[in-house]
């Protein structure tokens, strides 16, 4: 049998069951978080690394790519940093560009349909999960749907309880704001900065009451794995191309 027909014969079985692959030119990037100075003994950029990687490595393998400042020269802020605070986003020091504008450029040069950003939330006192999604955003809708999607797949995997979906101004946190809106904003979230047609930022679990969950390696895999899943199915029905 030649390559040619076994080729045909294998994209008709996929066809058959339902596992058309995704079209190459949807771009997915995933944004862990840099910050190593959350949590007493914990590393959030450690801690949201696992889960993305463990999203990475799961099948089906995505047109993906993770943007992560974590070790990067010639950056100010590079493993540091809150991303609703001027200093640490958009400002330039000593002619440096911050750790978040550095994965947001990177990012962009990707030219990318889907973005999700991964944190750890701290000082809740629970064991949650939560999804933004930038307020005035032309995609609103859908960013809400993609969050919730993801935020209810990864809390029906585990033991997290799902917290849903906030605006990112809701958090009323630091000075960066939205030039669009005047409201305050996640810098990896704002339409002026990120090019992605959808974007959320989740916040998995609390860097106190979670941590051990939240390092625990097999809870990162599972999260991950649980998050891929949901976003593939969710782009397949948008046919995303």
């Amino acid at each position: 049998m030649n390559k040619l027909l076994l080729a045909t014969l294998g994209l008709a079985l996929c066809t058959s069951v339902g596992h058309v692959p995704l079209k190459p030119k949807t771009v997915v990037v995933w944004q862990p978080s840099h910050q190593t100075d959350t949590g007493t003994d914990f590393s959030e950029a450690a801690t949201c690394n696992g889960i993305i990687e463990g999203a990475m490595a799961s099948k089906p393998t995505l047109n993906e790519h993770k943007v992560w400042s974590l070790h990067q020269e010639g950056l100010h802020h590079p493993d540091v940093g809150s991303n609703t605070v001027i200093e640490h986003t958009s400002a330039i020091i000593d002619g440096k560009i911050s750790g978040y504008a550095y994965e947001l450029q990177e990012s962009n040069k990707l030219k990318p349909t889907v973005f999700i950003a991964v944190h750890n939330n701290g000082g809740t006192k629970r064991h949650a999960i939560w999804g933004y999604i930038h307020e005035g955003d032309a995609q609103e809708a859908e960013n809400k749907e993609l969050a919730a999607r993801l935020i209810a797949a990864i809390s029906k995997a585990t033991d997290l309880e799902n917290r849903g979906v906030l605006f990112d101004s809701s958090t009323g946190r630091n000075d960066y704001t939205c030039k669009a809106t005047g409201k305050k904003a996640f810098y990896s979230l704002d339409e002026n900065i990120n090019t992605a047609k959808y974007r959320v930022l989740l916040e998995i679990g609390d860097n106190g009451v979670s941590k051990a969950f939240l390092q625990d390696p097999a809870n990162q895999k599972k999260m991950g794995e649980a998050l891929k899943a949901e976003l593939v199915k969710w782009m397949r029905e948008k046919d995303l191309d």
